[in-house]
């Protein structure tokens, strides 16, 4: 008789500690072979494709597209092969995307179950009443007419217990908060039936007619969960406001010659050298000049830790919000490999294939908001980092150019920096430098 295995949700590093299901890559049903990607699933900082380290039929899936899911938690059952010894089978221990698949799940006592299981529509735990407190071992289909027993059903992660993570998804999607109820199944689990009994509760009291004196404070309106990628950011960004003092400075540059420099790359026989790759460069020779912009604030220490590598993050809009992919050893690139940096990372980031190392470990950032139609921004610091460049629109404006009223086409560059780490005069030499390079690209020869 074949054995069911479960497979849960991997720990996939750098602290993460849960995932939101995007794409089911497997139907309950279908045989899958060992290390086959299951389950496309986008995490705090990137989507990742997660591989089923066993080999076999797929009998049960947990978890809708859109799920929120905590490490640990089930993701489906596979029923191998015939068993040739007591011991159940180990998984590959195959690398996942930069993460080991864990080891092989320690070995469980199964007890058979004589009733009848719940029924599994689409993968997913029947949608109806919920079953009755049996002993916890259910009996899951994995061909027409064959019933095996599975290993104990089990709790999902989290501070209350529930049968399924439908459960907890119809919890909150009713802002029904689980720690309030006492669940009717086996040691106080929280069945389906418990949260749609208190739903109903809930409903009636909101059909009671209301008393002038105890109005409603909640306005309504449309709800997004703060989660994934875009709820990563919002962390990073609260963290930045709290912890870091910044302060920005900015000054209008004549980009003209900067833009005629790059025309006449462009002409010349070779890759095309983008307007980013150009300020990039900028920048890891004004950080050179001034590296105290180079650097972080370690906190515990009460020190600054001045960085002799440029990892350089740039800001990118994707649909799934704002992301800042990072180039590495950027101050050992050349105008040509920079513009080929960006233009692979940018690529990944739309398409939404960027690893986690792709996202972690910038020194300093470049944020071209000019691509928006603005011409200046006071951003918020890329935590831990001490300072940002900001790159507004060029667009034509009227500038006094060697002593005449000219047409130019002029930039706002602004910088904001971590005070802590360095005043306003190395704020202000360094985005000067930075100016300086615009207006004259021939600067850069120097450092060259």
């Amino acid at each position: 008789m074949a054995q069911v295995l479960e497979f849960k949700l991997p720990d996939l590093g750098e602290g993460l500690t849960e995932a939101v299901i995007v794409t089911w890559l497997v139907q309950v049903g279908e045989v899958v072979a060992i290390d086959q990607p299951v389950v496309e699933v986008e995490t705090a900082k990137a989507m990742v494709e997660v591989p089923c380290p066993y080999g076999g039929v797929v009998t049960a899936r947990f978890g809708e597209e859109g799920t929120e899911l905590p490490v640990g938690a089930p993701l489906l059952t596979v029923a191998v092969g015939e068993p040739t010894t007591v011991p159940e089978p180990e998984g590959s221990g195959n690398v996942l995307v930069g993460y080991g698949t864990g080891t092989p799940p320690a070995r469980r006592r199964r007890i058979r179950n004589t009733a009848p299981a719940p029924e599994r529509t689409n993968g997913t735990a029947e949608r109806g009443s919920s079953p009755e407190p049996a002993p916890r071992a259910t009996a899951v289909e994995t061909a027409p007419h064959t019933q095996v027993p599975a290993p104990p059903f089990p709790l999902a992660e989290g501070p209350a217990p529930v049968i399924s993570p439908l459960v907890r998804r119809l919890a909150r999607d009713n802002d029904l908060d689980l720690r309030r109820l006492s669940g009717s199944g086996p040691d106080g689990l929280i069945m389906r039936a418990d949260v749609e009994d208190a739903l109903r509760v809930s409903a009636a009291r909101a059909a009671a007619p209301r008393t002038p004196a105890a109005p409603s404070n909640a306005p309504a309106g449309t709800r997004t969960p703060l989660k994934g990628i875009r709820g990563a950011v919002a962390d990073k960004l609260s963290r930045s406001r709290r912890e870091i003092p910044d302060a920005t400075c900015w000054v209008d540059a004549d980009a003209t010659e900067l833009m005629r420099a790059r025309t006449a790359m462009n002409a010349a026989a070779g890759p095309r050298i983008s307007l980013l790759a150009l300020l990039a460069r900028i920048c890891t020779a004004a950080l050179a000049r001034h590296p105290e912009l180079n650097s972080y604030v370690d906190v515990e220490a009460r020190e600054i830790v001045q960085l002799d590598h440029v990892h350089l993050g740039f800001a990118a809009q994707t649909d799934r919000g704002l992301v800042v992919p990072v180039v590495r050893e950027a101050h050992t690139r050349d105008a040509e490999a920079l513009t080929a940096e960006f233009a692979r990372l940018t690529e990944a980031a739309h398409t939404g294939r960027l690893t986690p190392a792709e996202l972690t470990g910038g020194t300093f950032t470049l944020n071209n908001y000019g691509v928006f139609g603005v011409d200046g921004s006071t951003p918020i610091i890329n935590h831990p980092e001490a300072a940002m460049l900001g790159v507004g629109r060029i667009v034509p404006k009227p500038w006094v150019h060697e002593g005449e009223l000219a047409v130019r086409q002029v930039v706002q560059l602004s910088l904001t920096f971590d005070h802590r780490v360095c005043d306003g005069g190395t704020a202000g030499g360094f985005l000067r430098y930075v100016a300086d390079c615009v207006e004259q690209p021939t600067v850069l020869l120097r450092t060259l």
